[in-house]
């Protein structure tokens, strides 16, 4: 007897899909459809859609960060079916108008402070995307710890970890995250997660230009910084990228860094140690 159409499409989506050929004659007429439905949905990859939203703002065009195009759509379409963003902006660039329209949408959750930041959360993410798309390579900075009598997020500390002991040395905080107003001239920086300052008392001018590789290798956008620079003592300043907890002040070193940048207001070139950029979990998949 010759087979429904249906039933000869569905074989073939079983095998694209991987689904055993036994299986799928015994699936239902509802199943069928699950399984369709499932398989159309886009994958949105919150690595690339975060590492998007601290580049892209900070770049003078429209070019797109690479890796990240398709997530970023699905992130906008989102967003526009929930009447937050225009749809002259749904291109796949995390750009500023992206960035307050996924704020709107998680104040629209009830989160404030550094959960309204406009920088995908993966909670957030995975709400928005409901009967939308599904979230791949899930980051987040953990929970909040103690180090140097300064607080960090783990994420931070599992980095700075393995900084000393690629180093061989101790790092030492001069200060921490999560520390809103706590020193004026840091410009906001710390006043979300994943920065820290590095004491670099006793270190030589070349050991700190290694530490500062080090730091970069793992992860972070770290810089040497030096009194000329601004009303503060020589430190090594490190911004965790990718860390979502980060402020908006902090968010944009990152991307700044991305883009050849020395992370201050002035805008300069990058004045550090210049190495393949990589985040942590990046990091970590090539160790």
């Amino acid at each position: 007897m010759r087979r429904p159409w249906f039933a000869v499409g569905l074989a073939a989506l079983c095998v694209a899909v991987g689904v055993p050929a036994h299986a799928w004659a015994a699936t239902s007429g509802a199943t069928a459809q699950r399984v369709v439905t499932t398989a159309a949905r886009p994958v949105v990859d919150m690595e690339a859609t975060v590492l998007a939203a601290q580049i892209d703002p900070r770049r003078a065009d429209n070019t797109l960060t690479p890796g990240a195009k398709s997530s970023v759509l699905a992130v906008e379409q989102a967003l526009q079916a929930k009447n937050l963003l225009d749809a002259q902006w749904v291109d796949g660039y995390f750009g500023t108008v992206t960035i307050s329209a996924y704020a709107a949408y998680q104040r629209s959750l009830g989160y404030t402070g550094l959960a309204a930041n406009g920088l995908p959360g993966t909670t957030s993410l995975t709400k928005l995307g409901q009967n939308r798309y599904t979230v791949a390579n899930t980051i987040g900075p953990g929970a909040k710890v103690q180090r140097d009598g300064y607080v960090v997020d783990a994420r931070t500390q599992a980095m700075l970890a393995e900084a000393q002991r690629l180093l061989g040395y101790t790092l030492v905080l001069e200060q921490g995250s999560y520390n809103p107003g706590g020193d004026p001239t840091s410009a906001g920086t710390h006043d979300g997660g994943g920065v820290v300052d590095i004491a670099v008392t006793g270190l030589t001018a070349a050991k700190r230009t290694a530490t500062v590789r080090v730091l970069r290798q793992v992860g972070f956008a770290a810089w040497v910084r030096d009194p000329s620079q601004g009303d503060w003592p020589w430190h090594i300043h490190a911004a965790a990228i990718s860390d979502t907890d980060l402020s908006s002040q902090a968010q944009h070193q990152t991307g700044d860094y991305y883009l050849g940048l020395n992370g201050l207001a002035n805008g300069g070139p990058d004045d550090g140690p210049r190495i393949p950029v990589k985040t942590w979990e990046q990091y970590q998949r090539g160790r």
